[in-house]
């Protein structure tokens, strides 16, 4: 499967089989299997040690047990993400179900205000209409008054004027 100098599966080779953890479903272990050591811990034959260059270790699968658990506690934490996402956009709904609450109910408040003014303003110009042929007459009645009053100052000038004209011809 893999040759010995390089640690890799060769060309066409299929990955063994195994089972994994949870439903029992096969996978294949090639993604471990090509992050393991392509760079070996000791030279290929003909190349001399370097000491600048590093060695890497061969990479290992952790233990089945390991990934279970990994697998397990990355569940658990998604599920609670999960969870706290759900519950505040859960949270963001009521709290516009509860705006759209007041707003209606606020609306409702100013229809009613609404309908009162408008009933009361049409009371008001029939109140206004019964009042009209009353303020005609008062209309005229001051455009009379005001006709009067300039016929008493006439009146009184003339009285004035006679009787300036009675005293002089008393003197005389």
């Amino acid at each position: 499967m893999a040759t010995a100098a390089e640690g890799l599966p060769e060309a066409g080779a299929q990955p063994p089989k195994r089972k994994g953890p949870g439903s029992g479903a096969e996978f294949a272990p090639w993604p471990l299997a090509g992050c393991q050591a392509a760079i070996s811990s000791r030279p290929r034959e003909g190349q001399a040690e370097d000491p600048a260059v590093e060695t890497a270790e061969e990479a290992k699968e952790p233990a089945e047990a390991d990934i279970n658990e990994l697998c397990q506690d990355m569940f658990s934490k998604m599920a609670t993400y999960l969870t706290g996402e759900l519950t505040a956009t859960s949270e963001d709904y009521k709290l516009l179900e509860n705006m759209n609450k007041l707003t209606s109910l606020k609306y409702l408040e100013m229809k009613d205000i609404a309908i009162n003014i408008s009933r009361n303003l049409k009371d008001l110009n029939q109140k206004y209409a019964a009042l009209q042929p009353y303020l005609e007459q008062i209309n005229l009645i001051e455009e009379q008054v005001a006709a009067l009053e300039q016929a008493a100052y006439k009146l009184d000038a003339y009285s004035k004027k006679l009787e300036a004209k009675y005293k002089k011809l008393e003197k005389r």
